[in-house]
């Protein structure tokens, strides 16, 4: 046969010559049944372990290259291969051998995790596959004799528990009373020095709606005291569609700014480290690293993580958040922040400006509680109506 052969037909049986099942796999067939053998099974055949595994790195490099073109930081392309190495380093195999069943094993048992942990490295192995299936379907199937199918299917695919939970924030009265009672207790408190800076983060967290991470990462002098009405603050932002971190500003408002003053000036300095320096952390960890404290010299400190910011806020909530929210947490003051000021008045694209929203259909799912009425908001937009043709019935034609 020649080359141009689309495949091979070997007799199995005794009568089989033996030149005719050369190079290709032993396959199990009943006597007398004819067995097709492709091009494709014959070079997968003779494709060694170490080929493959260099093509499967090939890949691998090739699917970061395209991800950077896309504009991605250099951290979030590490972390997309990632799930894909841990499976291949656990079982051993090139990533398109991997089966549904091997998966569910590898995160039931030695790869079991966070659910959220779960969902978002299933969600980059799905990706991982769905590159190789645009771009490596053919070759695959011409080098190794495999076809491309992510191991991710419809049964083991994480069900994202934000697609059916509605986070609840606490109302708008119960809120201040959950903060003024709070600020109460910093009198007494075993720390008080610590107290105070985890009750100015979280009623920061609440006035402006930042996230945990954005709000550990401020520095002093991302503080633009003479910005806007009442001053800003720069944050890291949560990148949109895995784009990594995206800076943009976030609001003070007038009891924020009366806050953040009153913690510079009388809080801010108790911490080590020098306050006058802008690249130290604005809410420094009492903590100080092993390796800084043996050094015995002047450093900027080193920020609060958003894990003992989260302790702390579920402690507060605990001791004195009343009413049928019993527990608080970073994201929900941010929902908190999103549905009171909605039901003041502030209009979605101001709330979607808030919390730094890219799409307002993102903002209205943190609006799933806000007390509204359309029957009222019907009549009052008639109200507006008729108001602007009384004002501009001079003018109509």
């Amino acid at each position: 046969m020649t080359d141009s052969d689309t495949r091979v037909l070997s007799l199995v049986g005794p009568a089989a010559p033996e030149s005719a099942t050369a190079g290709a796999p032993a396959v199990a067939a009943e006597p007398g049944l004819a067995d097709v053998v492709t091009l494709q099974r014959k070079r997968a055949a003779t494709a060694t372990a170490d080929e493959e595994e260099d093509f499967f790195v090939d890949t691998v490099a090739e699917y970061q290259w395209a991800r950077d073109a896309a504009g991605l930081a250099q951290g979030t392309l590490d972390q997309l291969v990632q799930p894909v190495l841990e499976l291949r380093d656990h079982f051993g195999v090139a990533a398109w051998r991997l089966t549904p069943r091997q998966v569910d094993q590898y995160f039931a048992g030695p790869g079991k995790r966070a659910s959220s942990t779960m969902r978002s490295k299933s969600n980059k192995i799905d990706h991982y596959f769905a590159f190789l299936e645009q771009r490596y379907a053919g070759e695959l199937l011409r080098r190794f004799g495999v076809v491309v199918e992510s191991p991710i299917d419809e049964f083991n695919r994480p069900i994202h528990r934000g697609d059916f939970g509605l986070r609840v924030p606490p109302s708008q009265r119960a809120t201040r009373e959950f903060f003024a009672r709070w600020r109460g207790s910093l009198a007494t408190a075993r720390k008080p020095v610590i107290a105070r800076r985890d009750y100015v983060m979280g009623k920061l967290a609440y006035i402006s709606g930042v996230r945990a991470a954005e709000l550990c990462g401020v520095k002093l002098g991302d503080v633009h005291w003479d910005s806007g009405q009442w001053g800003r603050f720069l944050v890291n932002g949560k990148g949109a569609r895995g784009s990594g971190p995206r800076q943009r500003m976030a609001y003070l408002f007038e009891e924020g700014r009366e806050l953040l003053w009153w913690y510079v000036e009388e809080v801010r300095g108790e911490f080590v480290g020098d306050p006058d320096d802008m690249t130290a952390p604005l809410f420094p960890s009492e903590r100080i690293p092993k390796a800084v404290a043996a050094l015995n010299v002047e450093h900027p400190g080193i920020a609060v993580m958003p894990s003992t910011f989260r302790r702390a806020l579920r402690a507060a909530g605990r001791e004195h958040l009343t009413g049928p929210v019993t527990e608080i947490y970073p994201h929900l003051l941010r929902h908190a922040c999103a549905t009171h000021n909605y039901e003041r008045g502030m209009g979605l694209w101001e709330v979607q400006k808030l919390l730094g929203h890219d799409r307002p259909s993102t903002t209205v799912t943190y609006l799933a509680t806000a007390a509204a009425d359309p029957e009222k908001a019907s009549l009052a937009a008639s109200g507006r109506a008729v108001q602007r043709l009384l004002v501009d019935q001079g003018s109509l034609r």
